[in-house]
Parts: structure tokens; C-alpha cells; sequence
């Protein structure tokens, strides 16, 4: 019996052994989309679809990612790489993407709000970079400075802003902004602002498919620019469709407007 317990013992220990020794980790990130992925027998790059975002720096990615190098990976087919982090497994790629160090080829929930929260590359990047990125039809620069004026703190447009009746309210995440209108529509309200463009929703609700979707940067952008167009097939002048923006009004109009102006010179001046 018990050299038979030896014998199992030995060939468990023999099993085990081959797949210790094969298993990769991350010996290297040559940038944010080439990771050097090693195992006992060789090294091999992996790239990762997307672009680095090298807006602050090298330096800053590594030692962000220095914590990575040496993790052992494993792989599926749909998330390619994945690696460990608070004890799930998670795609690298979206990892990197949701830490703001690679920017995808398709802007998704996870990118828009690494870019708008300005989370790891994007902590450097211009007021009017979100707006070069999502924007489709009206001038980044212009969006940018309206932008400004809707949701502007601390000299960038913040995505998780409402104005409740002239209020307005910074949230710290998405979903606490979600929760928040949500308590604001079982009150029977609709007198709010939502977004980085602050798109009133009494008004445009209509325009989007859920209070979700309202708060999603590139749809929020995207409903702007179709009330901007809107309000200059009408006027037939920029500055007047800026201005309807905020009101049809001369008075807050123009008062607005001449935040607008001071907002785009700080972006011209490279805010």
C-alpha cells in the first residue's frame, strides 16, 4: 500500500512538473500593445489590438505596468491574454484600456470613460482631445468649449455631471450619476441636465435609447451635435446656434456665449 501511495505520489509530481515549467508570464511590455510573453522554453511578443496612449510619457506607463511583469498568463480564444487582478481573471487588453494606456479600435464604454475621467495616458491629454476622438460632425474645438461651459471642472469637462433646476452636481462614476437621475424620474422630474454637453432631458429624452445611453460620452456628444446643426440650419450662424444651446434668449444667450468665446481661447492657448 504504501509503495503503491509513492508510485501515485511520483507520477502526480511528474505530471505537475511539465506544466509548472511551461507556464508564461509577463517578462516585458515594449509599450502598451507589445507585451514579451516567456516560458521556459522561449519568448515570443504578443500584440495587443489598439494604439498606445503615450500622452504622459513613457515613464509613467512603467511603472504602472511594472506591477504586471512576471504575472503568469494564460489565454482563451475571444480575450486572448488574460492575467489576474484581485483574484478574477481579466482580458489584458481591456485591462490596459480601462487603465487609459491603449486606446482601442473601437471608442467603447471602457475607453470613453478611461478618456473623459482622464485615467493613466489621458491624465495628460487637452480639454479638447475627448472631442477630437468622438465627435462627428461640428468642430472639436467648438464642442470642447461648450463643453466647458455644461460641465467644466477643475479645466476639463467631467462625463458624470447633471444640473438639477440650476444645480449642478459632480458624480464620482457613471453609475452613481445613473442612480441619481433614476431618482429623479421616480419623482416624476425631468428638469435636468445630463452629461458632458448637458443635454436637458425634458426637452431630448427622446434622442436616447435609455438614461444609460444619455450618459455615455460619445451619444451624449453625438445628440449635441445634432442640436447644434439643428440650431444653425435655423439661424444660419455659429454663434447663434452656440448661444440657442443655452437659450434662445439674447440675454443668457449672449452670456453665454461670451463664456464660450473665453473657454476657446483657453483651448486655442493649448488648455
Amino acid at each position: 500500500m504504501a509503495r503503491s501511495l509513492h508510485v501515485l505520489l511520483f507520477l502526480i509530481v511528474c505530471f505537475l512538473a511539465p506544466v509548472h515549467a511551461r507556464a508564461a508570464t509577463i517578462s516585458r511590455f515594449d509599450d502598451a500593445s507589445r507585451i514579451v510573453v516567456a516560458d521556459a522554453k522561449e519568448a515570443r511578443v504578443v500584440a495587443l489590438p489598439g494604439t498606445p496612449v503615450t500622452l504622459c510619457g513613457r515613464r509613467r506607463f512603467d511603472e504602472w505596468s511594472v506591477a504586471l511583469v512576471g504575472q503568469i498568463v494564460s489565454s482563451s480564444p475571444e480575450a486572448g491574454l488574460m492575467v489576474s487582478v484581485d483574484a478574477r481573471d481579466v482580458a489584458l487588453s481591456r485591462l490596459l484600456v480601462q487603465q487609459g494606456w491603449l486606446l482601442p479600435p473601437v471608442l467603447d464604454d471602457d475607453a470613453q470613460t478611461a478618456i473623459t475621467e482622464r485615467r493613466g495616458g489621458w491624465a495628460c491629454a487637452s480639454a479638447q482631445t475627448p472631442f477630437d476622438l468622438m465627435h462627428r460632425s461640428v468642430d472639436p474645438k467648438v464642442l470642447a468649449g461648450i463643453a466647458l461651459n455644461e460641465s467644466g471642472l477643475n479645466g476639463r469637462a467631467w462625463p458624470w455631471t447633471l444640473n438639477v433646476a440650476g444645480r449642478s452636481f459632480f458624480f464620482r462614476s457613471r453609475e452613481d450619476a445613473w442612480r441619481a437621475i433614476e431618482s429623479l424620474r421616480a419623482a416624476g422630474r425631468c428638469d435636468f441636465d445630463v452629461g458632458l454637453l448637458q443635454v436637458n432631458w425634458c426637452y431630448h429624452r427622446q434622442r436616447f435609447a435609455s438614461t444609460w445611453d444619455a450618459l455615455a460620452p460619445a451619444t451624449n456628444i453625438r445628440v449635441a451635435e445634432s442640436i447644434l446643426n439643428e440650431n444653425y440650419s435655423r439661424t444660419h450662424s455659429v454663434a447663434a446656434a452656440i448661444a440657442w444651446y443655452h437659450s434662445a434668449n439674447p440675454v443668457p444667450g449672449q452670456a453665454y456665449l461670451a463664456r464660450f468665446a473665453r473657454h476657446l481661447k483657453q483651448i486655442e492657448a493649448g488648455l
